[in-house]
């Protein structure tokens, strides 16, 4: 019991991996809350443009040495104000539209990369991720932004969650779809450029949609869904950051791999919404399934 104790407390007398697990426990429960809404909107692929469309902003402050993850939050936040203004028009379809920038942008970046010699060594840790080498400020930074997310989020909850499920009713209701939209795509933004650290811009797909999906299929109720993604996600990043520290292999890809692990886990095993669940339902609606005579039906209480 004591080997068991020692394997999760030391790694926290160590100054980097205090900050590591930090950064990694906020950026898995923000996604996680952030991720909700995508999940009910049925719009993971917005999650993989905004994430994309990261990317010509950070060749852009790497060329001029500046601060990637601010020029790919600036980058981003114009992709998805264009593509909230663009989706306006109703003759296209929202993932349509998402698929115009998200191609223009990653096209873009691969272009302004390409004007560079030198750019693989730093560029690899936007792409898959540099958790061990988070800074006192990267923790206070990403833990301020993950804070006002959070609450803008719960704060505008029933006004997306109103837009999510009907577009049309929302707008004839009155609701400000437009900036409702628009709010949405900033958010999905500040959360994949504040999650790059954690697990890069190639996996942060996962950690944005992975724990609310999980968290969907356990529950029906939005307020348990956001709190059980936002602790999926936690957990998740979390774990995998020890398993990656005792088997000497990538952070964010074994983040990736605890999470959809769980996430099988919940789709084979949910009470209601489970493989197996559904599995037995399905027996025992089943023609002919009825007990030989002479035996009792079980109680269904």
């Amino acid at each position: 019991m004591s080997e068991l104790l020692s394997l999760v407390t030391e790694p926290w007398l160590l100054p980097f991996m205090r900050r590591a697990f930090l950064v990694a426990a906020v950026s898995g429960a923000v996604c996680g809350v952030i991720g909700t809404y995508v999940v009910l909107r049925g719009m993971a692929f917005i999650g993989e443009a905004v994430a994309h469309s990261v990317f010509p902003g950070v060749a852009v402050a790497y060329a001029l040495a500046g601060n990637m993850l601010l020029g790919g939050a600036v980058a981003g936040v114009v992709t998805a104000t264009a593509i909230a203004v663009v989706s306006q028009n109703r003759r296209l379809r929202e993932d349509t539209v998402i698929g115009v920038f998200f191609a223009f942008a990653f096209g873009l970046g691969i272009v302004l990369v390409s004007t560079r010699s030198n750019y693989s060594t730093d560029l690899a840790s936007f792409l898959f991720g540099q958790v061990l080498a988070v800074s006192d400020a990267d923790v206070r930074t990403v833990a301020v932004t993950g804070a006002v997310l959070v609450a803008v989020a719960l704060l505008l909850r029933r006004r997306l969650v109103a837009v999510s499920l009907d577009r049309e009713t929302a707008r004839a209701a009155g609701l400000p779809v437009f900036w409702l939209d628009l709010a949405l795509y900033v958010m999905v933004t500040i959360a994949i450029v504040n999650s790059l650290q954690a697990v890069g811009n190639i996996l942060v797909l996962a950690l944005l949609i992975t724990p609310a999906a999980t968290a969907r299929m356990l529950t029906d109720r939005l307020g348990t869904m956001m709190a059980l993604s936002a602790l999926i996600g936690c957990t998740g990043a979390v774990v995998g950051l020890y398993a990656s520290l005792y088997a000497n292999l990538a952070a964010g890809g074994l983040m990736v791999c605890v999470l959809t692990a769980i996430f099988a886990a919940a789709w084979l095993l949910a009470p209601r919404h489970g493989l197996l669940a559904r599995l037995g339902r399905s027996l025992r609606r089943r023609p002919g399934g009825a007990p030989p005579a002479g035996r009792p039906l079980a109680s269904t209480r």
